[in-house]
């Protein structure tokens, strides 16, 4: 099973790190990309384009501002695409989150919240998890804990 991360610039690496830490903590090996839409077009085609045959099953893509990096994935790749809109510097990622999520028809991307690389990763793991039994399990566990580890808190604020 295999994820890859594409970041349209380095500086949203300390975002995307959170995704990458998760999905290796569910034991799904990730690659890691700096490609932009804009700056790279090109190389951004060839790796959505060839995706599929190098193993990756899913793409999580994370792009601010204009964004149009899941787009522009999505429009040459049958695989899954996640969209993470950045924060920026403008409208602190409003304009980010739309346009990610206003895909137009036959090229879908799913979306998560602005900086949401945790819920991406899960996502992806989720997605994964209908091929892999084995993340289905870690998938149910991890919620299991998850509860654990509020109710904790809540019977600590009731003690």
């Amino acid at each position: 099973m295999k994820a890859a991360i594409v970041m349209g610039s380095k500086s949203d690496y300390p975002v995307v790190q959170k995704a990458e830490a998760l999905l290796q903590e569910f034991g799904v090996d990730c690659s890691v990309r700096i490609i932009s839409a804009h700056r790279t077009p090109r190389a951004a085609e060839e790796f959505s384009r060839t995706a599929e045959e190098k193993g990756i099953e899913v793409i999580i893509a994370a792009a601010g501002k204009a964004a149009h990096l899941a787009g522009v994935l999505a429009a040459t790749t049958p695989l899954p695409i996640i969209g993470i809109p950045m924060k920026s510097s403008t409208m602190d990622g409003l304009d980010s989150l739309l346009s990610v999520v206003q895909m137009p028809k036959g090229v879908p991307v799913a979306t998560v919240a602005i900086d949401g690389a945790e819920n991406a990763a899960l996502l992806a793991v989720q997605m994964l998890s209908i091929k892999y039994p084995e993340l289905r399990q870690k998938m149910k566990a991890y919620k299991i804990k998850m509860e654990e580890e509020i109710m904790a808190l809540d019977a600590e604020m009731n003690a």
